[in-house]
């Protein structure tokens, strides 16, 4: 089992405090650490190698609920524009990253795929932190407004 297994595991079992929620396809998580705030990352349950791997009404909700997080962080964060990531390359389990992006970030890497920035120096999750951007997160995925 690698590591988004573990994860996709222990959200199950209620035992990942940055759990936002349960969509059709698989857990939404924050990122951590937040690089930017409001990283998510949509981990695929069941768990699958790559976005390849899903066929037909799997891999369309599994794309709808990846924009559905975009949209989710958009009206939470009040960030510019989001992008997104299906890698796979260290983790080679389904999980795709959302990250918000913001008017604000440093000029020498706003433009610049958020790679860049130095995560070893971004904020590991921590509740009393992001707890409130994690339950924001799960009200507008779970009961979004009309």
């Amino acid at each position: 089992m690698g590591v988004i297994a573990d994860f996709v595991s222990a959200a199950n079992a209620g035992e990942l405090p940055r759990a936002v929620c349960r969509l059709e396809s698989g857990w939404v998580v924050l990122g951590d650490p937040q690089v930017l705030p409001g990283y998510c990352v949509l981990l695929a349950d069941p768990v699958v190698g790559t976005l390849n791997d899903l066929r037909g009404d799997r891999r369309a909700a599994y794309l709808a609920d990846m924009a559905r997080v975009g949209d989710a962080v958009l009206a939470v964060t009040g960030c510019v524009r989001v992008n997104y990531g299906i890698l796979g390359n260290v983790a080679p389990e389904l999980h795709a990253h959302v990250f918000p992006r913001y008017a604000d970030e440093p000029d020498d890497l706003r433009l610049k795929a958020v790679w860049h920035y130095e995560w070893n120096v971004a904020p590991p999750f921590a509740e009393a932190e992001h707890g409130a951007l994690r339950d924001r997160l799960r009200a507008e995925l779970v009961d979004p407004p009309s």
